[in-house]
């Protein structure tokens, strides 16, 4: 496949301003909060920390681990909302289409409101294990007899997503502390307190970004229409389950232990397709660089907006609605 003309150009000066961005973004995540930090404290917190200082402690206790986990979160939730409008064709297609953030928060649900699990990173591992199941029920359910078909995965994940959020509301409400756990989990925050759920999650995110490095290519060729893509040596049906770990993995990671957090992955896709064109590897490649951005600057936002604290999920939530009005109200959508 030849390189879209705007590839050169993404290559040529929009990645160093992306990585400079994100730096910046990282650089502000640390230095703003109820307590606004200077600079050069906060550098040397970094290097030389002493928790006795209270700007340390500050750095250390609660903003670089908010910071770690805006960073792997908003990587996780970009690439994955890249690769699965990539798999499914669908320009409004968001991580949530295959039912990922419906069984990671029903299993958060069940793990607090019914075994009682209290600990983040103890109930990390069980949402982990949701989107898992939810992931190959949508699959298994959404194939044919020619593969997973695009269309069909969209609606059953629509369906389990209705199923899932019905039970998990009714048991949420039969137990409050449910409940307030999962009116905690739809804010998206970024809020943990701990490095102990960055360093859970790490590995998984890590083990994501691979595999959809590795399904990108075969989705490109896809794109082109399955017999070309079996003529180009590309197996369709590996392509389609390694594009569907990917995004179980990376969007199961993300909402462990962000939460739900909705637009993020239909808009920065978007936002990487109008500059690199439709190459999925240029994509998920400049998704990668700017959700995390926009989720930090989100999250920073949130701090500022309120004398108390607005979730992250909710500022972005804000910014993907009107977006996603607008996208459906374009005259025209970015062709996948």
């Amino acid at each position: 496949m030849r390189d879209h003309p705007r590839t050169a150009r993404a290559s040529g000066w929009v990645i160093p301003l992306l990585v400079l961005a994100l730096a910046a973004s990282l650089l502000l995540s640390l230095m703003v909060g109820a307590r606004a930090l200077s600079p050069s404290t906060v550098l040397e917190a970094l290097l030389h920390p002493d928790l006795s200082l209270p700007d340390h402690a500050v750095v250390w206790d609660g903003r670089v681990p908010r910071t770690l986990l805006g960073l792997l979160a908003g990587a996780a939730i970009g690439v994955a909302g890249a690769v699965i409008q990539g798999l499914t064709r669908n320009p409004l297609a968001d991580p949530g289409v295959l039912g990922v953030n419906a069984g990671a928060a029903f299993a958060v649900v069940v793990a607090v409101g019914v075994l009682g699990i209290q600990s983040l990173f103890g109930y990390i591992w069980f949402a982990l294990a949701g989107a898992l199941i939810a992931s190959v029920v949508v699959y298994l359910v959404g194939r044919s007899s020619g593969g997973a078909d695009p269309i069909r995965l969209v609606l059953t994940g629509v369906a389990l997503t209705a199923v899932l959020e019905g039970v998990g509301q009714g048991l949420a409400l039969v137990n409050p502390q449910a409940f307030e756990r999962l009116r905690t989990w739809n804010l998206g925050s970024l809020d943990i307190g701990s490095l102990e759920p960055v360093l859970a999650v790490s590995g998984f995110v890590a083990v994501g970004l691979v595999l959809a490095a590795l399904a990108a290519r075969g989705l490109n060729a896809v794109a082109l229409g399955e017999d070309t893509a079996t003529s180009l040596g590309v197996s369709v049906k590996a392509t389609r389950i390694m594009a569907i770990a990917a995004v179980t993995v990376l969007a199961g990671s993300a909402a462990a232990t962000a939460g739900v957090i909705v637009f993020l992955g239909l808009m920065v896709p978007h936002l990487a397709r109008r500059i690199c064109g439709p190459d999925n590897r240029w994509v998920a490649g400049l998704s990668l660089l700017i959700a995390p951005t926009v989720l930090l600057l989100a999250d920073v936002i949130g701090r500022l907006i309120l004398p108390g604290e607005l979730a992250a999920g909710i500022v972005v939530a804000f910014v993907g609605a009107p977006f996603l009005i607008a996208l459906a109200r374009g005259k025209r959508v970015i062709e996948l």
